[in-house]
């Protein structure tokens, strides 16, 4: 039964001569499935952390930055080389095509540890044409504070191939980035609090008062009344037991628990630049006449040249001759009906025969005129 109804709403979507419409859910009926809490909702205090840094990546085949364009990276080579104990001429100039200036980024999930890898990407921030069998020197990462939280290094992994010679290139993927797993070495750890001694706090994903107050009776069930309360429709504070290790099995169960989130709000969202235009299955229609046309105009411009008679002493001219075109679409209003249902909704716009552009300024009219039940983003 399913499996026709999503054969209808996929016919319906992409009708003849209509735009083809993104459905979020492919179900005619708004039933809605439950979810585990830690899919809904996030604890507190425990979060991942950015780390960047900046550092230099050597051995490249020739493809590294043009030094003459980038003296940051001679720079960088330089004040490394002193480092280590060598020391150059001033006004040395060092032509270099092995070495490139790159950023580097990772992420520190939390309870991390010292001692403990995490994967690091690299990109390239001069002009070096590839990183393709690079590796990468010993980097700082830092955090937003700007203390070091870990230390990078290692050769890296470019998913990305290419070719060039006489003018001609070739390239698959990206060269200039890429990555390395277990790049760098935590070297200070960051405190992750589950709140005070007796609470912790959740934080939905989503804010929403029926889901909050739906997560609350789902754990007052679970653990005993009292055991949590909503604050709003986002933070849900929870007694927890005090000691750690009681609290891990204590989060351990409560992030299990299933939860059937509330319906959402009827929302639908489009995509100016692509001309997406996704809606939920709670969008409704009112009963309206809609009419849209397409005005075109065609601009053709064709050379003349102009040759001068036997003997006359003129020169040829080159003139340009233009014919231009308007060309209007016709508007005639089409009636789209009541909408019970997403089905009824997807087939009601179909019957316009519009396409996604001139779907967006349909909607935003729709809505304007009261006959789209539903919120409008953009994105």
């Amino acid at each position: 039964m399913r499996s026709r109804i999503q054969r209808f709403l996929q016919r319906a979507a992409c009708s003849r001569g209509g735009f083809c419409l993104m459905l979020c859910m492919m179900c005619s009926t708004p039933s809605l499935h439950a979810e585990r809490l830690k899919e809904l909702a996030s604890i507190q205090g425990v979060r991942d952390n950015p780390l960047i840094g900046y550092g230099l990546m050597v051995g490249l085949d020739g493809s590294g930055d043009q030094t003459m364009q980038t003296p940051f990276t001679t720079q960088t080579l330089n004040n490394m080389l002193s480092q280590l104990g060598i020391s150059m001429a001033p006004g040395t100039n060092m032509q270099l095509k092995n070495v490139a200036a790159v950023m580097v980024t990772a992420t520190l999930p939390s309870f991390a540890r010292p001692g403990q890898n995490i994967d690091v990407t690299v990109s390239s921030m001069g002009n070096a044409k590839s990183l393709r069998g690079g590796t990468l020197l010993m980097t700082p990462l830092k955090g937003a504070d700007g203390t070091v939280y870990a230390i990078a290094q290692g050769n890296m992994v470019v998913g990305g191939a290419g070719a060039s010679a006489n003018g001609s290139k070739v390239q698959i993927n990206q060269l200039s980035s890429g990555r390395i797993p277990a790049g760098a070495i935590v070297e200070r750890a960051v405190t992750s609090p589950l709140g005070d001694a007796n609470t912790l706090t959740l934080e939905l994903n989503v804010s929403d008062f029926g889901t909050a107050q739906k997560a609350v009776d789902a754990i007052n069930r679970s653990f005993g009344a009292g055991t949590a309360s909503a604050l709003d429709a986002r933070v849900i504070q929870v007694a927890a037991p005090a000691q750690a290790e009681a609290r891990v099995s204590f989060l351990a169960r409560m992030e299990n628990i299933d939860i059937t989130p509330a319906q959402a709000a009827a929302r639908v969202v489009i995509n100016a630049r692509t001309g997406s235009v996704v809606m939920n299955q709670t969008v409704r229609v009112l009963d309206c006449a809609v009419a849209h046309g397409n005005l075109s105009v065609v601009i053709n411009t064709q050379p003349v040249i102009s040759q001068p008679g036997p003997f006359s002493g003129g020169s040829t001219v080159l003139t340009q001759t233009s014919q231009i075109q308007v060309n209007q679409a016709g508007g005639a209003l089409q009636v789209v009906t009541n909408g019970a249902s997403l089905a009824d909704v997807v087939k009601g716009l179909n019957t316009l025969g519009a396409n996604p552009q001139d779907l967006v300024s349909i909607l935003q009219a729709m809505k304007a005129a009261g006959a789209l039940r539903a919120e409008l983003e953009i994105i």
